[in-house]
This record gives structure tokens, C-alpha cells and sequence, in this order.
């Protein structure tokens, strides 16, 4: 037997009916997994753009900046305000200003804190927007199921009102109320999913920011005789890693009387 509200084209077991007979609670619960959802969402996309935009400067740090004359040319051919242009300018910076400590350290010492504080400062912004994406995926189902056992109260108390507990009296308020479950679970699955894969990402683009500043940090302190290979351009023979490679020439002969190709002086 067709419902009068099937009968028109309505679901009257579906989420409208749902929210319309839940009342208020119901509704202050499905906005507050739309606003959840919506929030994770956007975080998704707003760390993959960012996550983009550092491994395409690391494709760039690659191959540009160990060809340029100088390091200051080279952190000229990085992206303004991006995280591989950070580490160089603070390289930088902290090697002009070792000369000008009252209390000198060793160099090295003071060159790899310098590049710790970088590194860390770039890890902590990429981290930025993930405690969001785990609290939804933690807290979400339970909003749900919160939303669920309003729902089967209000429910097992139009059933003791009316006096009955047929199928038809039950099936109805309690698949109802239910569907604030579901709606956690689609709320908070996409979430975990979201934040375990930008973990991953943040990891592998951290351990490449580590391997460019660890190779800064040796370029630096060897006054560029020790620098990473550069990317050859199409027809050209790429430098090997290792120190005192001539510009210009494979690794193989002696270096005496020329110099390395790439940002040797400031």
C-alpha cells in the first residue's frame, strides 16, 4: 500500500523527511556534518595545491639553481616565497651573520641549526589544516550516531503514545533516525582517507626539503666544491656528485686549474 507522501513522488523514509520530523535537533546535527564535510573538503584541496607548488619548485631547485653562477642567482631562479627559496635565503643569511656573533660557534654547527629552523618552519606550515581533517574523521561518526539516538528516542516515544509496535509503526522513525549514522560515516571516511594521504605526501616532500638543504649545507661549507649532479640539458652530459668538478667536463679527469659549475660565491 502506496503512503500518501509516496504517492505525490516523496520518499517519506528519506533524509527531508527525516530532518523534517527529527526537528530542530535533527537539523543543528546534519548542518554540522555538512559544515564538517565542507571543511575537510576544502582542506583537502588547499594542502594538495600547496603540496603542487613545492614539488614542482623541487623539480626547478634541481635542475635551475645548482646551474646558476652564484647562490643569490640561484635563489633568484626559485619561486618567490616558496619553501626551497626559504631555505636558501636563510642559508644565506645565517652565513653573513656567523662573522657577526660576539660569541662565535663553529660554522658548521651554527649553518645546520640554521637550516633545521628552516626546514622545521616549512614542515610545521604543511602540517597546518591536518588536526582538522583528524578531528572530522574521529569525531563525525559520533556526531552521527548522536543524531541516531535522538532519533530512535523520539521515535520509541511516538511508538509508546500510539500504543503499538508493529513493523509499520517502528520500520519508518527508526530507519529514519539511522540515516544520521551513514551521514557520520560519509562524513568521516573521505576525512581519514584526506588526512593519511597528505601525511604521506608531507613525508616525502620533507625528506626531499632535507636532502636539498643537507646539500646546500655541504656546498656551503666546502665553498662549492662539493655539490649535487645537475640536470643536464637535452644533448649535454650531467656532473657527477662529488667535489671539484670542472665546469664544463665529465668527473673523470682533474680538476686542477678550473672551477665547479654553480652557485659557488654569494
Amino acid at each position: 500500500m502506496t503512503t500518501p507522501a509516496a504517492g505525490h513522488g516523496g520518499n517519506p523514509y528519506g533524509l527531508v523527511a527525516a530532518l523534517q520530523q527529527g526537528g530542530l535537533i535533527a537539523q543543528a546535527t546534519f548542518g554540522i556534518l555538512v559544515i564538517m564535510s565542507a571543511a575537510s573538503w576544502y582542506v583537502l584541496f588547499v594542502k594538495l595545491f600547496e603540496q603542487q607548488k613545492i614539488l614542482r619548485e623541487g623539480r626547478r631547485a634541481r635542475s635551475a639553481f645548482w646551474s646558476a653562477g652564484t647562490l643569490r642567482d640561484g635563489a633568484q631562479k626559485l619561486e618567490k616565497n616558496g619553501a626551497y627559496r626559504q631555505i636558501v635565503d636563510d642559508g644565506i643569511l645565517a652565513l653573513e651573520q656567523h662573522d657577526k656573533l660576539t660569541d662565535p660557534i663553529d660554522q658548521h654547527d651554527w649553518m645546520l641549526n640554521s637550516l633545521a629552523r628552516s626546514q622545521g618552519a616549512i614542515a610545521s606550515r604543511l602540517s597546518t589544516g591536518l588536526a582538522l581533517l583528524a578531528t572530522v574523521g574521529s569525531t563525525a561518526p559520533f556526531v552521527g550516531l548522536f543524531g541516531t539516538v535522538v532519533g530512535i528516542y523520539r521515535a520509541l516515544i511516538k511508538i509508546g503514545a500510539a500504543g503499538q509496535a508493529s513493523i509499520d509503526a517502528v520500520a519508518g522513525p527508526v530507519g529514519e533516525s539511522l540515516i544520521m549514522t551513514a551521514l557520520g560515516l560519509a562524513v568521516a571516511v573521505p576525512a581519514v582517507l584526506a588526512y593519511n594521504w597528505l601525511q604521506r605526501r608531507n613525508k616525502s616532500i620533507i625528506e626531499e626539503l632535507a636532502r636539498f638543504a643537507n646539500d646546500l649545507h655541504g656546498y656551503m661549507m666546502s665553498g662549492g666544491s662539493v655539490k649535487p649532479a645537475v640536470t643536464a640539458p637535452a644533448g649535454g652530459t650531467a656532473t657527477r656528485t662529488g667535489g671539484s668538478t670542472p665546469s664544463g667536463t665529465t668527473a673523470t679527469g682533474s680538476a686542477t686549474g678550473t672551477t665547479t659549475s654553480g652557485p659557488k660565491k654569494l
